[in-house]
């Protein structure tokens, strides 16, 4: 018997992904290289799992260099799409608070769009046609040489980098305690700023990051324990919360997902800022 597509068992690229971190002279502004190979299996769709970060993307093809470099902002929720032929790509992360500096626009602006990455106003996008030509390997050697030399960084870019530095290592490292006024405090400034912060620096407001972030854990830890263990670890006040944030963010039910239900594939199409 055939499955159908919809009931396939779901793959998220985050688990196909090997990653590189960024050198010392790029973390300012990179966090890491992600690569993520062709996929031949054409039947089984992929999972795009929200994530609040903006990604430099180059779709790789087989027997082809990279093509048209694609900005990626922040994805609220989820997406799922299939192949129609192998198509690999490669991910450059931005730090928090980077996007300013790097592309010429607040995250906010990029938030759940892809655009590419020659239509932006930033330093990033004089160095689009080379970046396409590279290999993956030589990616991060050609960047150290040529972004820092290009970005002209304020004062107050860095100390906003900083501050969301802070921010997100305080997160990650207890989900339970990442409220906005928890965050807040931590970073020594007024709910209104934090959020201005997270808004123009990250691209979703710090409650929206920390539910991404809560049902990222969920994802990573699927399958190793109960329900009712997994919501506790990821923050959640109880199974139901957890549930309710999860369709939320991902469309179906933690258990629909692991099952293989999900939300029907759709296109992904640059657009164009306005």
């Amino acid at each position: 018997m055939t499955i159908p597509p919809a009931q396939l068992p779901s793959v998220t690229t985050d688990l196909t992904e090997t990653t590189t971190p960024a050198p010392p002279s790029l973390r300012p502004w990179l966090t890491e290289l992600g690569r993520i190979p062709a996929n031949r299996n054409f039947a089984v769709p992929f999972a795009h799992i929200p994530w609040a970060t903006t990604m430099i993307v180059l779709r790789t093809e087989q027997g082809h260099g990279s093509r048209d470099p694609l900005v990626l902002g922040p994805r609220t929720r989820a997406s799922y799409a299939t192949a129609d032929k192998p198509l690999g790509c490669l991910r450059l992360r931005l730090a928090p608070g980077a996007t300013g500096p790097v592309l010429g626009v607040g995250a906010d602006d990029l938030t759940d769009r892809v655009v590419r990455l020659a239509e932006l106003p930033g330093p990033a996008a004089g160095l689009a046609a080379e970046l396409a030509e590279l290999r993956h390997d030589e990616l991060l050697p050609y960047l150290e040489k040529r972004l820092p030399r290009r970005i002209r960084e304020s004062p107050t870019q860095r100390l906003h980098r900083t501050l969301l530095r802070t921010a997100v290592d305080t997160v990650s490292a207890d989900p339970t305690g990442g409220t906005v006024p928890a965050l807040a405090g931590a970073l020594a400034v007024s709910e209104r700023q934090l959020r201005n912060l997270f808004t123009a620096g990250i691209g979703v407001s710090p409650k929206h990051y920390t539910r991404i972030d809560r049902v990222r854990r969920v994802l990573a830890a699927a399958g190793t324990s109960s329900w009712s263990h997994l919501a506790a670890g990821a923050g959640y006040y109880d199974q139901s919360h957890m549930s309710a944030e999860f369709r939320s963010l991902m469309g179906v039910s933690p258990r629909s997902f692991v099952d293989g239900t999900r939300l029907p594939v759709l296109p992904c199409r640059p657009s164009r800022l306005g």
